[in-house]
C-alpha cells in the first residue's frame, strides 16, 4: 500500500498549526487581558495559570513552520517573502512576552510595572501579526513563476485589520475562559466578566469577518454556494453540507455564554474551543488544497516523496513523545490556582 505522503503531511501540519492557535491562544489571551485585572496579585495568578505550559504551547508553533519549510519548501518559499514583516513582528512578539514573563517575577516594583506592560504589549504584537499573517492569507497571495509577485505590504488592508481584531478578541475569549477554569474567588468572577464580554466581541467580530470574506473574495464564496457576480444566488446542494461548520461555532458561544450565567468552570473553555474549530474548519473549506492560496496546492509544493517518507519516519517516532509530555504536564498541574500556589513559588 503507497501512502499519500503529501496529503499526510499537510494534515499534520494542518493539526499542528489547529493545536498552536488552541493552545497557544489562550496563555496570549492572558496577556491581552493583563491589563483589566484589578492588581498585582491578580497579575500573579493569571500568569501562574501557564507558566508550567506556555513554552511547550509554543511546539505547535515550530512544527507548523518546520514543517512547511521541510514538507513543503516551495510554498514555504513564497508564502516567507509575501509576509517578511509580521511575520517578523510576531517573533518579536514572541520574544518579547517570554522574556516579560521570566523578568517580571524576578524584578523589583518598578519593573515589574515595566515587565507587565511588555508581557501585555508582547501578547497583543504577536496576535495582531498573526491576525496580518491569517487575513493577508485568506485574501491570496500572488505567485507568478512559482515566486512571490506581490508588494512588500500586500497583507496591510482594511480586511487584515478587521482580521487582527476578531483574532484579538477571540484570544481574550480562550483566555478568559481558562481563567474560569484555573481561577477561583475575585478573580474567577473577573474571567467571568471578561469571558463574557470577549464572547460579544467574538461574536460580532466573526460575523463581520465571514460577510467581509464572502464579499471580498468570490472564490470562497463559491465554496459556500454564494454567486455574488452580476447578481446573488445560492446553491443549496453546496451550502447545506456545509452548515454544520458555523452551527459549530454558533454552539461554542451558546455554550460559553449560558454556562458562564450558570457558574461552570470547565464548559466556558470548551465552548471557546468549539468556536476556534469552527473558524479552522470554515477557512479549511475555504483555501483547501492551496496551500498558497490561490495558487499553488499540496501536491504542486511538495518535497518529493523519498523526503516525505524518511521525515515521516521521524515525526511517529516524536510527535508521541510531545503529545505525552504534553497531556502529562496538563494533568500534574491540573486544578484550580491561587495566591499561596504557583509554578514559580
Amino acid at each position: 500500500m503507497n501512502l499519500d505522503l503529501p496529503l499526510i503531511w499537510a494534515g499534520l501540519i494542518a493539526v499542528a498549526v489547529l493545536l498552536y492557535v488552541l493552545l497557544d491562544g489562550f496563555d496570549l489571551g492572558i496577556g491581552i487581558l493583563f491589563p483589566f485585572a484589578s492588581s498585582k496579585e491578580e497579575r500573579d495568578v493569571m500568569m501562574n495559570t501557564v507558566a508550567p505550559v506556555w513554552d511547550g504551547n509554543e511546539t505547535w508553533l515550530v512544527l507548523g513552520g518546520g514543517g512547511l519549510l521541510a514538507a513543503f519548501p516551495l510554498a514555504y518559499s513564497v508564502v516567507m517573502p509575501a509576509f517578511y514583516l509580521p511575520i517578523l513582528l510576531m517573533l518579536a512578539g514572541l520574544i518579547l512576552r517570554g522574556v516579560a514573563f521570566e523578568f517580571r517575577f524576578r524584578a523589583n516594583d518598578r519593573g515589574r510595572r515595566f515587565w507587565t506592560q511588555m508581557f501585555a504589549g508582547g501578547s497583543i504584537l504577536t496576535t495582531v501579526a498573526q491576525g496580518f499573517v491569517l487575513g493577508g492569507f485568506i485574501q491570496g497571495v500572488t505567485v507568478r513563476d512559482d515566486r512571490f509577485a506581490g508588494g512588500q505590504f500586500d497583507w496591510f488592508t482594511p480586511y487584515t485589520l478587521l482580521v487582527s481584531a476578531g483574532l484579538l478578541a477571540g484570544y481574550a475569549l480562550l483566555g478568559g475562559a481558562w481563567l474560569m477554569l484555573k481561577t477561583k474567588d475575585n478573580l474567577h468572577g473577573d474571567a467571568k466578566r471578561w469571558t463574557a464580554w470577549s464572547a460579544l466581541a467574538t461574536a460580532v467580530l466573526l460575523a463581520a469577518v465571514s460577510v467581509a470574506t464572502l464579499l471580498v473574495h468570490p472564490r470562497v464564496a463559491a465554496r459556500w454556494g454564494f454567486d455574488l457576480g452580476d447578481g446573488f444566488s445560492l446553491e443549496l446542494a453546496t451550502l447545506l453540507p456545509l452548515l454544520p461548520i458555523p452551527l459549530l461555532g454558533l454552539a461554542g458561544l451558546g455554550i460559553v455564554w449560558v454556562m458562564s450565567r450558570q457558574g461552570s468552570h470547565g464548559w466556558p473553555f470548551v465552548g471557546a474551543m468549539l468556536v476556534f474549530l469552527s473558524g479552522y474548519l470554515g477557512l479549511a473549506v475555504g483555501f483547501a488544497p492551496y496551500v498558497v492560496p490561490y495558487s499553488l496546492d499540496f501536491r504542486q509544493a511538495a518535497a518529493p516523496d523519498n523526503a516525505l517518507g524518511l521525515m515521516l519516519v521521524g515525526t511517529a517516532v516524536i510527535l508521541p513523545m510531545i503529545l505525552a509530555y504534553t497531556a502529562w504536564v496538563y494533568w500534574v498541574f491540573r486544578g484550580k490556582i491561587d495566591e499561596e500556589a504557583g509554578y514559580h513559588h
